[in-house]
């Protein structure tokens, strides 16, 4: 990295290749897959370069066409992937996704066992770019601190790094049952928390963590357990709520949308809040720009958000025009 470069976010993850049948095809059925690229931290890396944000992503991958094709398709999308580790003779991670409407259920079958990311090592992180100004926040997840011991060894170590360099830190808590127990989740993800600045928990993580609780209780169980941190609660259909440190609960209501894409809805909640709040410093601004960029995203097939800046805008402030032809 040269010394020029300051980045307003730096995310790390992993990234995979999706492989969907087209239509409603079920696995068993289909004779072709479409092939998207989805990771949850990427995910909110490209959203945030969408939305004119200096970003970078780090992480793993291995040094072969399947790994080029992960990066070559973030880095076109804004992110500068200049940091990522390459290795040589490891696997990419994969998983399979089939769609389905009511009464069927949608499916997630990973396929991301032992994969290059799982084997980073705080060794891998660059000393030269955890330095003071080098960038403003660290983003990252609980599915990366589920996928390996070490790769949950260097997101401490990360989180660390970024602390010491005067950054601030956002974790969102995305639990996966397909990665690890809610128990285990509580326990890997509480050393997070208390790093992070910003925590993203939606409510259905925090009942998996903690017990089921409605979404005021589960706000206030945050923000005692973690009271120096900015709590944001995801609610599905419901929106979303926050509590600054100052105490006072803020409330979002969901933009509704038509649903072409979901996978990806969270991570791009997560993209359009950490903007508004890097930006303009306002919880309430920001939760308005996390639902609209969550609803953006339905609209769009895969899991990156490839979002316009200005439709987004619209969205948050309530001037869209939607349903007309632009």
């Amino acid at each position: 990295m040269r010394a020029m470069n300051r980045y307003d976010v730096v995310t790390l993850g992993e990234s995979m290749l999706r492989l969907t049948p087209p239509g409603y095809l079920r696995i068993e059925q289909t004779r072709s897959f479409d092939i998207w690229v989805g990771g949850t931290e990427s995910n909110t890396a490209v959203g945030l370069a969408r939305l004119g944000m200096h970003v970078a992503w780090l992480s793993r991958l291995p040094a072969s066409p399947l790994g080029r094709y992960i990066s070559n398709r973030i880095a076109q999308y804004g992110v500068d992937v200049s940091q990522v580790v390459w290795s040589r003779d490891e696997r990419l991670g994969i998983y399979f996704h089939e769609k389905a409407i009511d009464p069927r259920a949608s499916e997630i079958i990973y396929d991301r066992r032992d994969s290059a990311m799982s084997r980073m090592q705080p060794g891998d992180l660059p000393d030269e770019l955890f330095q003071a100004g080098a960038a403003d926040l660290l983003h990252t997840t609980g599915i990366t601190l589920a996928i390996s011991d070490t790769a949950q060894a260097t997101v401490h170590a990360a989180m660390q790094h970024a602390r010491a360099a005067g950054w601030r830190i956002s974790f969102d808590t995305n639990y996966r049952s397909k990665l690890w127990s809610g128990a285990e989740a509580a326990i890997g993800c509480h050393r997070a928390m208390q790093l992070a600045d910003v925590i993203i928990c939606p409510l259905d993580d925090y009942g998996h963590l903690y017990g089921d609780a409605s979404a005021d209780a589960a706000l206030l169980g945050l923000a005692e357990r973690f009271p120096n941190t900015l709590i944001v609660m995801t609610l599905g259909v419901d929106g979303a709520i926050a509590r600054p440190t100052t105490g006072e609960v803020l409330r979002q209501p969901a933009i509704l949308a038509g649903e072409v894409g979901r996978i990806g809805g969270g991570d791009a909640f997560a993209a359009g809040f950490l903007y508004a709040w890097l930006r303009h410093a306002d919880v309430e601004l920001a939760l308005k720009w996390g639902a609209a960029m969550s609803a953006m995203k339905y609209t769009i097939p895969g899991d990156l958000p490839l979002v316009d800046r200005e439709a987004v805008a619209a969205l948050a402030t309530g001037e869209s025009g939607g349903g007309l032809i632009r």
